[in-house]
């Protein structure tokens, strides 16, 4: 199979594109012939070594994908040779910068037919993440005022979206070509970062949702009120430490799950949510699509077309 690879850790300029072997089926398991791949801002601190350094190459990076099943492995049964399905990798597996993948297939979900496999794979991971971290992390309530930090991303977005259908107050924070997208998710108050401190505009928040990291997540917590919780995801592995013993830091544990899937299609379905803006690259310039992706400033997914 074609893949787009790396064999050292470094910038973009480290990917390699050629042929890595075919992978095969276990026992639970289906071959995937990957059509669509998502850019997400881990994929890059792989690449760079910012988590732990990987320790065997050549190494293929990418967590969700759609596409067709190709093999299917002993014992399974809810799945057919030709299926359209979709999905996310198993916590540490990694790979849908490719043409093939092995996956369990009790973590994927079928492609409904109404969406394309671009569409499909930019609500993967991002909604997985963001009904994960606003609905059973925070535990969102109606009614409760939520910052939600860099809402242009495609977790954030989601997110947005996902918390106004509970029925919440939603905050969220862009840069100034931003603005009218996350009003058009939904947001209740926008600011903008690049004119204005959140700090000084907003507080007494019951729930903070941090996508940036940094400073920017430290500074999340004195915008909560007493008894406020924030969770994050561009912290690493772990929530930052709280600086106030009032409020609760958390990390989502983002579990593959097939609920959260059809969770998302559904929701999709409803018209709660909408999928994100979209800028595809072909697999080869996968170096390109992580320069931008690098960015930060970037509105939607980014997509790698494989097939």
């Amino acid at each position: 199979m074609k893949a787009n690879y790396i064999t050292r850790h470094g910038g973009p300029e480290v990917f390699e594109y050629g042929h890595l072997p075919d992978p095969l089926a276990d026992p639970g398991q289906v071959v995937v012939d990957i059509h669509a791949a998502s850019v997400n801002g881990a994929d890059w601190k792989v690449r760079e070594g910012a988590y732990s350094p990987l320790t065997e190459f050549p190494y293929i990076l990418g967590r969700d994908f759609s596409g067709t099943i190709s093999a299917l492995g002993q014992g399974v049964d809810d799945f057919s040779v030709g299926d359209e399905v979709f999905g996310v990798c198993a916590a540490g597996q990694e790979g849908t910068y490719a043409e093939k993948i092995t996956m369990d297939a009790s973590i994927i979900a079928a492609k409904p037919d109404t969406l394309s496999h671009e569409t499909t794979v930019a609500l993967a991971l991002t909604s997985l993440t963001a009904l994960v971290a606003v609905e059973e992390t925070l535990k969102l309530q109606p009614g409760e005022k939520i910052l939600i930090q860099g809402g242009a991303g495609g977790v954030a977005s989601f997110a947005i979206q996902a918390a106004k259908h509970i029925g919440a107050h939603v905050v969220t924070t862009t840069s100034t070509q931003n603005i009218d997208y996350v009003k058009s998710l939904g947001a209740d108050e926008v600011i903008n970062y690049q004119e204005a401190d959140f700090t000084k505009i907003i507080s007494e928040c019951d729930a903070a949702f941090d996508t940036v990291g940094g400073e920017v997540a430290i500074r999340t917590f004195d915008v909560l009120k007493s008894g406020g919780r924030a969770a994050f995801i561009a912290s690493g592995g772990k929530a930052p430490t709280s600086p106030r013993d009032d409020v609760i830091s958390l990390r989502p544990a983002v579990g593959r799950d097939r609920k959260y899937l059809e969770r998302m299609l559904n929701l999709v379905k409803l018209g709660a949510v909408r999928p994100p803006q979209i800028k595809t690259y072909p697999l080869q310039q996968a170096a390109d699509a992580h320069r931008v992706s690098e960015g930060r400033h970037f509105r939607g997914k980014l997509i790698l077309i494989i097939r």
